[in-house]
């Protein structure tokens, strides 16, 4: 079952996100290459149900982590954090409201974490069932993301770079994030692009 993510929402914290928190114990430090997501060229966009329609919106401002095992990449794990002030939907009036204890709640709840707990591989290649859990408006549940791995490669000035795409879907209720139904819906279909830099 999809899990779906705020009308405002991010992971992504989106995100951004893959792993074993447990593989941590299992892969040694040789196999294990850590990537920082390079936030000028990534993004965590969603959108929600306005209506008929869908108003559409990403995080300007998050960070995270991807420690990956080349040689099985079940045994990864990733962390992200998002700002949830940074939230923009080209309107500053819809923008300032989200931060209300209606919806994010953001003066007392002003980050939204991800901590993966499993990675799993799928018949399809370089895709992956990334488990883990979603923290934001003081509570934590699990959320699945369908990860892409879309590649490794050379970037400029000598970087080495890996690169990925999750989507989720969340119920922005299961968070207590209720305001503005049934105007606004509850599902929140978020989308992650990741461009992260080995370190």
């Amino acid at each position: 079952m999809k899990t779906r993510l705020i009308p405002m929402i991010s992971i992504a914290s989106l995100f951004l996100a893959v792993g074993n928190a447990q593989a941590d114990h299992h892969m040694s430090d040789a196999n294990v290459e850590v990537y920082e997501i390079d936030t000028t060229h990534s993004s965590v966009k969603f959108s929600i149900r306005h209506f008929v329609a869908k108003t559409t919106g990403n995080f300007t401002e998050f960070e995270g982590t991807l420690k990956i095992n080349r040689d099985d990449l079940t045994e990864s794990s990733a962390e992200a954090t998002i700002r949830i002030p940074s939230v923009d939907t080209n309107n500053e009036k819809r923008d300032a409201h989200l931060q209300e204890d209606d919806y994010f709640n953001a003066a007392e709840q002003p980050l939204m974490t991800f901590k993966s707990t499993n990675w799993a591989a799928t018949d399809q290649n370089n895709a992956f069932k990334v488990t883990g859990d979603l923290s934001f408006n003081g509570v934590t549940k699990p959320v699945t993301l369908d990860v892409e791995l879309l590649g490794f490669g050379e970037g400029r000035r000598g970087a080495y770079l890996s690169g990925w795409e999750a989507t989720t879907t969340i119920d922005r209720t299961e968070w207590g994030v209720n305001g503005g139904q049934p105007a606004v819906g509850t599902e929140v279909d978020v989308t992650i692009n990741i461009e992260a830099i080995r370190q």
